[in-house]
């Protein structure tokens, strides 16, 4: 059984394998309607449950229409509305439930050892759809935009300005696992997790972390940023957003790096971390980046119930 649960517990090739498949499926489906099943249907029978403790538009969307597109059923779940962890019912309980109901779970939620403690002790594979430590799925939509307009992002550039949130740490994982570079602009107090920059070094990851944006941009092929506040960060948020405020990616920055440099971001996004000029630019990947999303995740659940 495989779960997908951070980018580093996934071997090289496996993750190779789960972009060019993303890709193939999406070439595959030129020319069909958006809710066309994709032809092999390799999911018909099978059906995904999505927990949702936060908030959700792509992932709640990419999530659904991947499933249908393979031919699969999807049931999204809401954490107020079930007995999940609460009351009587523990995660063990709500975890042998499910996977007496479905094939395979998608979990998005707040603390990142309640998806480690639920795959536990389910008997179906399990997706991280975001926790507080981590964001693979997006990740890796991320990284097959990248190649889809770039080429091979081995050995690339990419960088990453603003807050060391959850999207850098798996971001941080996918530049070892993917050998890429990855430079890191942020505020001292705010870098990425230590134990993954630990794990990087480790692994013998190309990481630069500073504190200067323009040094992180220098060369760059891509740069990406994220909202100064996460949903559920219990941090100041304003004495957090004063820190991050020179870390707005703008046209200064963005000329700082390569001629051709292209510009992400997970979305939703606001005008603190990066400029309308930037983000409706032409330089600008956003929307192709959110599309990528149900592709990728097609393919890492096809990997998951392979």
């Amino acid at each position: 059984m495989r779960n997908f649960i951070n980018i580093s517990d996934i071997p090289k090739k496996e993750l190779r394998f789960i972009l060019d498949n993303a890709k193939s499926r999406k070439e595959k489906r030129f020319g069909l309607n958006k809710n066309a099943v994709d032809l092999d249907a390799p999911l018909n029978g099978k059906i995904l449950i999505m927990i949702f403790e936060k908030r959700s538009t792509r992932t709640r969307i990419s999530f659904d229409l991947a499933v249908k597109q393979l031919g699969g059923k999807s049931l999204i779940l809401n954490p107020d509305e079930i007995h999940y962890g609460s009351g009587n019912e523990s995660l063990y309980d709500t975890a042998k439930i499910l996977s007496q109901y479905a094939d395979i779970v998608m979990l998005r939620t707040h603390a990142h050892k309640n998806i480690v403690e639920f795959a536990k002790h389910t008997d179906i594979p399990v997706i991280n759809g975001l926790t507080d430590l981590s964001h693979p799925c997006q990740v890796i939509a991320d990284v097959m935009t990248i190649e889809e307009l770039k080429g091979p992002i081995e050995n690339k550039k990419i960088t990453w300005i603003g807050d060391g949130n959850n999207v850098v740490f798996s971001l941080i994982e996918a530049a070892v696992q993917f050998d890429f570079e990855l430079s890191i602009a942020c505020p001292k107090k705010y870098q990425p997790n230590k134990k993954v920059l630990q794990w990087a070094k480790k692994n013998k990851g190309k990481i630069l972390i500073t504190e200067d944006p323009f040094i992180a941009a220098k060369a760059s092929d891509c740069i990406m940023t994220d909202k100064p506040v996460s949903m559920g960060d219990k941090t100041n948020k304003s004495k957090k957003k004063k820190a991050l405020k020179p870390y707005q990616v703008n046209k200064k920055i963005m000329n700082a790096a390569s001629k051709d440099v292209i510009f992400m971001h997970c979305l939703p996004a606001s005008s603190f971390e990066v400029t309308k000029e930037v983000i409706y630019g032409k330089q600008s990947t956003v929307w192709l980046e959110a599309l990528n999303r149900i592709h990728a995740q097609k393919s890492i659940i096809e990997w998951c119930l392979k």
